[in-house]
């Protein structure tokens, strides 16, 4: 079993398993994916790493929605 770990996720406390992956943290967060940029201790996380990145104790996120349209 894995412990839980405390981030930062858009400047709230947020607690998950400890190494969980990206992906699966932003799906569990209620955001999609696939319309999301993500800056992790500020610098923007390119979607490349996105598979290898997994959080750790105290990590700060911000996660924003991409909004299409004109």
């Amino acid at each position: 079993m894995f412990s839980q770990i405390h981030l930062q996720v858009n400047g709230e406390t947020r607690n998950c398993a400890a190494q969980t992956p990206l992906p699966e943290l932003l799906q569990q967060l209620g955001f999609n994916p696939r319309l999301v940029a993500v800056e992790y201790n500020g610098e923007i996380l390119h979607r490349q790493f996105w598979e290898s990145t997994q959080v750790q104790e105290g990590d700060r996120l911000e996660v924003v929605t991409i909004v299409g349209g004109g």
